[in-house]
């Protein structure tokens, strides 16, 4: 196989990838349809908040079985797997009527899972094409066409809401999602076991940057038993819980600056959101994932805090929703990439299914405090009080993780200077 070859198809299960996130970005879309959810249902702030939570936490527990099965049965199988039961799970809310148990079950439970695989399957199909040098880049690539989605899934979903109801709106997104998702899924392909990707910045690629790598491949069970991964994953905590809540509010937060144009403020949001994975992942690439992640967790430690200053200013509501997506964006490029970078590919699907656990716990916790605390007060500002402190801890956790691998990256970098060089410009160890 020719560098060139691998090069079109790598870009190809890529771009692929980032399809898939479009589609399956249709969580993100969850506050313009909650927004619509008819005051005649009878469902309370909170009730309207547990679909998409449990959206989440189904979606990230999704990702381990997902990340076992497409570690042995490859990318393809899982995608379509989850084209398939995302499909399902909309449909199923969409016939539920104005049942609440059937939103939840049906967006949360099936909608959770079906995300789960498609999301699962994509990243590192498309990151074990390219080297460790563009990891950040590629995995950003991937990850923001979820982020991307709400752009053209928000306003077609205002549309179709005005049109036809919520309830037919959900079966439209289902059938929608299953064509575009199971079709996308046959492209996703794994290299082959003895490919070993070009990497023409081996040799000067600086010590210190997060593509350093790690001296063994580890299991989950290896993973989980080192500090460093409890460490990265509290942080996942800390910051998906305060980017879920935004996004899960946004329309409806956005309601007394923009009035009927809410959804504006879900579309701008998924700009950044999109954006803040290419970029944090480009990035990180060069300064390294932790110090990355401790800007991106300072800012917006502060950009949450506007939203209840300024709610009632449309420009400063819409500049912070933008920056908050993309600090928040940063997360699913760097912390897949960093799990990558610290336990290594061999089991990288199946770890990587694990630290996003974290993502789970962080969308189900702060969401429904958000929902409890308007239902009580009438606002959510004590959710985003919270949301900023939980900011704050991260980057100073983002600054002790740095201190913590820095030294160990030297120590591989000395381990792998004693062995001999790779061979760089083949693509394949055996036969080469």
């Amino acid at each position: 196989m020719t560098h060139a070859v691998s090069n079109r198809r790598g870009w190809l299960v890529t771009f692929s990838g980032t399809g898939i996130n479009l589609a399956l970005g249709v969580l993100y879309t969850w506050s313009v349809i909650k927004a619509a959810i008819p005051m005649e249902w009878g469902w309370t702030a909170a009730q309207k908040s547990d679909p998409y939570a449990i959206a989440c936490f189904v979606f990230a527990i999704a990702m381990i079985p997902a990340g076992r099965l497409q570690d042995k049965i490859g990318p393809r199988w899982v995608a379509t797997i989850g084209g398939a039961a995302v499909a399902l799970g909309c449909i199923i809310a969409g016939l539920a009527g104005s049942s609440y148990l059937g939103f939840v079950i049906g967006f949360g439970v099936f909608g959770g899972i079906g995300i789960g695989f498609g999301y699962a399957a994509a990243t590192p199909a498309a990151v074990k094409w390219f080297p460790a040098s563009q990891t950040g880049m590629i995995a950003g690539l991937v990850v923001a066409g979820f982020g991307l989605a709400a752009v053209y899934i928000a306003p077609t979903a205002q549309a179709l809401l005005g049109a036809y109801g919520v309830s037919q709106t959900m079966i439209i997104f289902g059938i929608a999602f299953f064509v575009i998702v199971v079709t996308l899924a046959q492209f996703l392909r794994n290299p082959p076991a003895d490919y070993v990707p070009f990497d023409a910045k081996a040799d000067i690629r600086p010590t210190t940057t997060a593509a350093a790598k790690p001296p063994v491949d580890m299991n989950w069970r290896q993973m989980i038993r080192t500090s460093n991964f409890w460490m990265l994953w509290t942080m996942y905590v800390f910051g998906a819980a305060a980017g879920l809540m935004v996004i899960g509010s946004a329309a409806s937060m956005s309601k007394a600056a923009l009035g009927p144009a809410a959804f504006v403020a879900v579309a701008v949001l998924a700009v950044g959101n999109a954006g803040g994975r290419v970029l944090a992942g480009v990035v990180s690439d060069i300064i390294g994932r932790q110090l990355t992640l401790f800007f991106a967790f300072l800012m917006q430690g502060a950009l949450v805090l506007i939203p209840v200053f300024y709610g009632d200013d449309s420009i400063a509501l819409l500049f912070a929703v933008t920056m908050i997506g993309a600090c928040y964006g940063a997360n699913l490029a760097l912390f897949p990439s960093a799990t990558k970078d610290h336990f290594g590919m061999k089991s990288f699907g199946l770890n990587y299914g694990v630290m996003f656990t974290a993502w789970g716990v962080g969308g189900l916790i702060l969401p429904r405090i958000a929902g409890m605390a308007k239902d009580i007060t009438g606002k959510e500002d004590l959710a985003f009080y919270i949301a900023s402190g939980l900011m704050v801890c991260g980057a100073m956790l983002a600054l002790i993780n740095l201190a913590m691998t820095r030294g160990k990256f030297d120590e591989i970098k000395d381990m792998q200077s004693k062995k001999e060089k790779p061979i760089l410009p083949g693509h394949h160890v055996a036969g080469a």
